[in-house]
């Protein structure tokens, strides 16, 4: 017998309906559908959560291979969730690009590094270009952390091109400013955004 009959049966033994069960197990409705019609399967948490429920063992409910399809899945999910998470913090260190000396400011003949807070010396149009290219950056570092905190799929994606753009546009206006050291810097977090989006995609 399948897992999908398996489960159905158990739930019709106990005369439960599909919304009663979803909500003794804190899943939604949509899951235990899914289920039960054989379009997939729960979590390795979720499987625990039947098990214990009914009182039977996962052994029983899932053959061998299948509890090593669900683990392989479950895992490729939270490599996936980690370079996620990992995406976010990259972007939120582009806070760095604001407070860190990065910018030159020439006093008495000599050249000092400041933060973006006291660089005056470039255009104004310039530096408030630096301030939203960076605001932007932090934001979608926020969003993107927030999204992998709720376990949300939906966008995900759409924020992490988001996330590139920034991150390349940054990179080619501050190339074209003649930034050195904030360049450089937003060169080395677009390249370990590419290694994260690499290694996701081969999960």
């Amino acid at each position: 017998m399948e897992f999908c009959e398996k489960l159905q049966e158990l739930r019709q033994n106990k005369g439960l309906t599909q919304e009663e069960l979803a909500e003794a197990l804190y899943v939604s409705r949509a899951a235990v559908s899914k289920w039960e019609s054989g379009r997939g399967y729960p979590s390795i948490d979720s499987l625990k959560e039947i098990s214990g429920y009914f009182s039977v063992s996962i052994d029983d409910l899932l053959s061998g291979d299948q509890l090593i399809t669900i683990a392989q899945r479950e895992n490729k999910s939270n490599l996936r969730n980690l370079c996620d998470l990992l995406l976010g913090c990259v972007d939120l260190l582009s806070v760095m690009l604001i407070f860190l000396p990065l910018y030159p400011k020439p006093v008495d003949g000599y050249i000092n590094s400041v933060n973006l807070l006291g660089y005056v010396d470039n255009s104004r149009v310039i530096i408030n270009i630096y301030w939203v290219l960076f605001i932007a950056m932090i934001v979608v570092g926020m969003i993107k952390t927030l999204m992998v905190c709720l376990r949300t799929e939906k966008g995900r994606q759409t924020v992490t091109v988001l996330s590139l753009g920034f991150s390349v546009m940054t990179v080619l206006f501050l190339a074209m400013a003649k930034e050195p050291y904030a360049v450089t810097l937003v060169f080395l977090l677009l390249l370990i955004k590419g290694l994260l989006i690499y290694k996701r995609v081969r999960a």
